[in-house]
């Protein structure tokens, strides 16, 4: 931790709850290790993967040694082959932001953040009869068979070249009768508003974070990723939620003889590159209001 880093620690109230966002690979643990460690409080999990038990290695949970330095939740209580959504992590953090000890937020899941911080719609879940309904319009006649389909406040709101954002509010519309953004707009007050809290975002620079995400897939091999993803190919589906942990699709091909082991660490680097960009642009875009802290420092 830099100067810099150690003053601004100092500098956070001991009883004001901390959130930390930031891609992948920029150093948010650790940061959030040293907030419990100089002035209190229990380290909560806001990754989307790292909920998942039978990933450790590969969504760079924290290693027990650093469990062992301050308390941690939410961290792989969650099977492999179980669904758990923005709604199910704001459920599971409800009671821990007044368990006596002040939480530090931490994860690079954007949406879990600003549901967080800004409410979450409670919208029903799709049925999957709907989800399949869409997949088969979409598959036939691509984004235009479901943009005919949503209602023009919706269509203003949302990116209409994401594939998932269109799928994503026809589904709604589809299952419930009323448009994506009327949703929004009934939106609960949050569990945590952001003038209660410690916000900051990590905000790395583009090549700085591209040679980290390297040298920390490296470590990951070395660490026994590799010995992970042989324990979960037995049981392996590309359609499990635990999946999409990045580099574990790699892996797996090439314990399955599809791919070099070299190949599958260049896959997984580049992967694991491309959604920083994804959660940098998101983090620029949506926490425009959070504390920024400049990497490399």
């Amino acid at each position: 931790m830099s100067a810099s880093f150690s003053s601004l620690v100092k500098n956070i109230p001991s009883d004001l709850p901390v959130l930390i966002a930031g891609p992948t690979a920029s150093g948010k643990s650790a940061l959030a290790l040293e907030i419990a460690e100089t002035s209190g409080g229990v380290i909560v999990n806001a990754d989307a993967l790292q909920v998942f038990s039978n990933w450790c290695i590969v969504t760079a949970r924290p290693s027990p040694e650093e469990e062992a330095r301050a308390p941690h939740r939410l961290y792989g209580h969650i099977p492999g082959d179980q669904k758990y959504s923005v709604g199910h992590w704001l459920r599971d953090v409800r009671p821990l932001l007044n368990c006596g000890q002040r939480p530090i937020i931490v994860g690079g899941t954007g949406l879990n953040l600003t549901a967080l911080t800004e409410g979450l719609a409670d919208i029903p879940l799709t049925p999957q009869k709907i989800r399949a309904e869409g997949e088969a319009l979409l598959s036939e006649g691509g984004l235009s068979a479901l943009l005919s389909d949503i209602d023009p406040d919706t269509l203003a709101r949302i990116d209409q070249k994401n594939p998932a954002r269109v799928a994503r509010a026809w589904e709604v519309q589809r299952s419930t009768g009323r448009g994506l953004a009327s949703w929004q707009d009934a939106t609960p007050p949050p569990l945590l508003p952001l003038n209660a809290a410690a916000p900051f975002v990590m905000d790395a620079d583009r090549d700085w974070l591209r040679e980290r995400i390297e040298r920390r897939f490296d470590l990951m091999l070395d660490g026994g990723a590799l010995e992970e993803a042989s324990a979960n190919l037995a049981e392996w589906d590309p359609k499990a939620p635990h999946a999409k942990a990045i580099g574990a699709p790699e892996l797996i091909a090439h314990l399955k003889g599809e791919i070099t082991l070299s190949e599958a660490r260049d896959l997984a680097i580049i992967a694991s590159q491309q959604y920083a960009k994804r959660q940098r642009t998101w983090f620029r875009k949506r926490m425009k209001s959070w504390q920024a802290i400049t990497l490399p420092a």
